[in-house]
């Protein structure tokens, strides 16, 4: 190894300890968007199959990141609806390779160690036989586990998958089986693509390009997940970068948090003129619904009594 890549990896290291540190805990669900593979191949006078293959590389890593950062489920976009339009000597490579891979996973030491459910997400039945295959395969092999959530995203489409919902339920509607009132978010998301166990908090999506190509928009839109948009290509996705999109993450929590304990304080200094017992049990009662801002309620109406006795002082 070259002193230049010697100093670069220590460097590296150097950040990472700052990165860890910086970072409290982790979100429960990442989503990422794995953009770049057939960039990255062309940029070193490959073929796409040569960047898929750099790129599964990458998510053999990133799921041992995720294990180790506290991660309990990742949620991988591995082909879209849309890349079937790709040409064959593109999608034969690829198919192979999906194959491999689930079947590679299903059978690994450290998927089974860490007890890791691989679960397929999309329209499978879209997928060559040898793909759903492994598909079917890697689900049963890791079906009994539940340590770590691993859904890789096939033959999916996020409108698709709305679509196919909002016709389930129609049809169930109209032939009299259900009752519009009983339509709820349970009910639509038990009809989804074998949907996630929970709501994303953070999506990333690398290659350089700002947006999320409708990924999951039931379960990240609707939680307003934080959105984490980094320039690496897939194949050189590093850790650096994954806790980068933590950080991204924990900063709007933080910001949100805030946000609530503002509101929170807000209405307490609008029941200024009850009676002092019935302020002080209304602020206990918000402490308990936010116990983990209680401080910065705590905080918020201290500064406004303050705010108080300079007005009666003045």
């Amino acid at each position: 190894m070259s002193l230049r890549s010697r100093l670069r990896d220590a460097v590296d290291r150097g950040y990472e300890a700052v990165l860890r540190r910086e970072v409290d805990g982790a979100p429960a669900h990442v989503a990422i968007i794995q953009d770049g593979n057939r960039r990255y191949a062309r940029e070193r006078g490959g073929d796409a199959p040569d960047g898929h293959r750099a790129g599964a590389d990458t998510t053999e890593q990133v799921l041992e990141w995720c294990a180790d950062l506290g991660v309990a489920e990742l949620t991988l976009y591995a082909f879209s609806t849309e890349n079937f339009d790709r040409p064959d000597d593109e999608l034969e490579p690829l198919f192979d390779l999906l194959e491999a891979k689930l079947r590679e996973f299903a059978d690994a030491d450290r998927i089974h160690d860490q007890e890791v459910c691989v679960r397929a997400l999309g329209d499978v039945a879209m997928l060559p036989e040898r793909v759903r295959d492994a598909v079917d395969y890697a689900e049963r092999r890791t079906a009994g586990y539940d340590e770590f959530t691993l859904n890789v995203a096939l033959a999916y489409g996020g409108r698709n998958e709305l679509l196919g919902a909002v016709r389930d339920v129609a049809r169930d509607v109209d032939a009299g089986d259900l009752s519009p009132d009983d339509v709820d978010v349970a009910e639509v998301e038990s009809r989804l693509y074998r949907r996630p166990v929970r709501d994303v908090d953070l999506i990333i999506r690398t290659g350089g390009d700002e947006r999320t190509s409708n990924f999951l928009p039931w379960h990240a839109n609707g939680n307003e997940a934080a959105v984490y948009f980094c320039t690496p290509y897939w194949p050189e996705f590093s850790k650096l970068d994954l806790l980068r999109g933590i950080r991204t993450y924990e900063a709007r929590e933080q910001s949100w948090r805030r946000s609530r304990a503002e509101r929170a304080a807000a209405l307490v200094r609008a029941l200024a003129d009850v009676e002092v017992a019935e302020t002080r049990r209304v602020a206990a009662r918000l402490r308990e619904t936010l116990p983990g801002d209680a401080d910065a309620v705590d905080e918020a109406l201290d500064a406004d009594a303050a705010a108080e006795t300079a007005e009666t002082a003045d």
